[in-house]
């Protein structure tokens, strides 16, 4: 497949596809005054993303975000787990969101539709990824990390992290900070792959607890499984009750990370 880019209608391949990101242009600064000028412009792009994220994932319903490395291809355990995992939350009424790029996002993408079910894709601008996977039947492309990052904690009953590298690593420990500090509503955070988390879930045991940086009780904010089931059962206190509730607006009633109800 060859490599694609999406900016908003327009669609790039090739040579055509720049080797900068706006991300890049964003946070860069060499020392000129240009961002004095372009910066305010770059605002309304920022918040035409948030718009177009909104409006499109507003009418989605319980989903769950699952994250993996794009490294783990077709023909992995992983990969094969991933789509049974999803397909379990497709069962429970839910959507599947991925980062919508290959290997363990592609899986996630691919149960969801296996299922019937509603398979989402938020993928990202960069000079290396070609696009949205073929299993994605509701995507959308950013430009902005952090945007992005937003829409996978705001439409999310739970985050489903199998293994995969620093992207994978940094949506697991931003949940965790933003349930640690009660940000949002608390939800399951479920570790996929005893042998590939368990040094660092050990790691966060004996030195982060022990030196007293977090409390004992924050290793209680994610669970360490094995299985599909696992996985499933470990979700389950954030999920409907039945499949028909994937189409039930929120109650308010859900349960914040203090034990509190949000109105």
């Amino acid at each position: 497949m060859s490599r694609r880019r999406v900016k908003g209608p327009v669609m790039l391949r090739g040579s055509q596809i720049p080797s900068w990101t706006a991300d890049q242009r964003l946070l860069d600064r060499d020392g000129s005054s240009d961002w004095a000028h372009s910066d305010p412009w770059r605002v309304l792009r920022i918040q035409a993303e948030f718009v177009e994220g909104f409006g499109t994932l507003a009418e989605l319903g319980p989903a769950v975000s699952l994250f993996g490395s794009a490294r783990l291809r077709e023909g992995t355990e992983e990969y094969a787990l991933a789509i049974d995992i999803a397909r379990g939350i497709v069962e429970t009424g839910c959507a599947v969101i991925t980062g919508g790029g290959p290997g363990i996002m592609e899986a996630g993408n691919r149960g969801a539709v296996d299922a019937d079910g509603v398979s989402v894709g938020l993928g990202i601008e960069l000079p290396f990824e070609p696009g949205l996977n073929e299993s994605v039947n509701l995507g959308i492309e950013f430009r902005y990390f952090f945007v992005r990052k937003t829409m996978f904690v705001k439409y999310a009953r739970g985050f489903v992290v199998l293994p995969g590298g620093f992207g994978t690593l940094d949506e697991l420990f931003e949940a965790l900070t933003l349930v640690q500090t009660g940000t949002i509503t608390r939800f399951p955070i479920v570790l996929v792959g005893t042998e590939f988390w368990g040094g660092l879930v050990d790691w966060m045991r004996t030195t982060l607890v022990a030196r007293g940086v977090i409390a004992p009780t924050d290793m209680d904010l994610f669970q360490l499984v094995d299985t599909a089931d696992e996985a499933l059962a470990a979700l389950a206190p954030g999920l409907p009750r039945a499949p028909d509730a994937a189409a039930a607006a929120p109650t308010g009633e859900d349960t914040r990370a203090d034990g509190t109800g949000t109105a």
